[in-house]
């Protein structure tokens, strides 16, 4: 029977699992390279690993990998339940936590290779983590789409090493007592982006919806709820998602450099989210903490008929 080592997480609540024995080969190129690889060879591996009955649509996967510099921690490519990430916030603290239980890593800066560039992770004595992540920036500013049901909604289209649609005027109150309806009020924006044909930079599809409302914590400045691609909710405050909320708040001269914003989640957990300039982008820093919840063994019994987890 094939078996996969796996250590599991979660960062403020959203859960990540890391392969770190008997994953795939994909080789030695970069880390983009290895995605396409992990793609086109070994799909069946990451719809195993993460759905169900193994995972679930909220866990994010991540496989471990050798980096390409020596001065790198680690390399590592993210997926879910439905493909492949370019950056996980959330994924990479959880990956530092994760390291930190192998006995790979100490308090410091370390750098992670991720397939959309290179992230530096600060490890603080306490256990909280710092990442530096990748160039983010507001494409496009106010733009408005008729939703079915729900009538005109107007966002700001952002990156932060995932492509997003922020909204700040909700149709729906953004508290989890209201979790159902905001599911069905995120996947309807994304069905209505999509049928209008409203993308990012290149055409690149618009694949996390993010939504505000006035925070419930006293040390929060706002609270968020935010759909993943596979149709989840993320249960953190969204690692790329506050990278590209820093993005608009800086384009809007609301926020300046070095002024730190706080970013509650949809369950109350907390990042802290603060950039620098470097020209028409910012660069982010994101601060929470991860804790190892399992070390754990998958079994793959070749007679199992839904031994690559169930997709529907």
């Amino acid at each position: 029977m094939e078996r996969i080592r796996v250590i599991d997480s979660h960062t403020e609540g959203e859960p990540t699992r890391l392969i770190i024995e008997n994953g795939p080969d994909l080789g030695s190129g970069s880390m983009m390279d290895r995605l396409i690889a992990f793609k086109e060879k070994f799909d069946s591996t990451r719809s195993a690993v993460v759905n169900e009955p193994r995972g679930s649509e909220a866990v994010v996967g991540a496989l471990l990998c050798k980096p390409v510099s020596d001065k790198a921690a680690a390399g590592v490519i993210y997926f879910n339940n439905v493909g492949f990430l370019g950056m996980c916030g959330h994924g990479t603290i959880g990956l530092v936590a994760s390291l930190v239980h192998m006995g790979k890593i100490g308090p410091g800066t370390h750098v992670i290779e991720t397939p959309v560039g290179d992230v530096s992770a600060i490890l603080a004595d306490d256990g909280k983590v710092s990442i530096h992540n990748v160039p983010s920036y507001r494409y496009q500013e106010s733009v408005s789409v008729e939703v079915p049901g729900y009538g005109q909604v107007t966002g700001d289209i952002a990156y932060g090493g995932n492509w997003f649609f922020l909204v700040g005027d909700s149709h729906v109150p953004v508290l989890a007592s209201h979790l159902e309806a905001l599911g069905h009020y995120s996947k309807a924006i994304k069905s209505a982006l999509l049928a209008h044909g409203i993308t990012g930079k290149d055409g690149a599809e618009i694949d996390h919806i993010e939504i505000f409302g006035a925070p419930e914590r006293a040390d929060a400045n706002s609270k968020n709820y935010v759909l993943c691609p596979g149709g989840a909710y993320d249960r953190s405050p969204c690692g790329t998602g506050l990278s590209a909320k820093l993005a608009c708040l800086a384009a809007q001269g609301k926020l300046s450099e070095g002024e730190v914003w706080r970013q509650e989640s949809i369950i109350g957990t907390l990042f802290e989210g603060k950039f620098e300039w470097s020209g028409a982008s910012i660069l982010p820093t994101i601060t929470g903490q991860a804790y190892v919840t399992g070390d754990n063994m998958l079994i793959f019994d070749p007679s199992d008929p839904i031994r690559n987890g169930i997709q529907l």
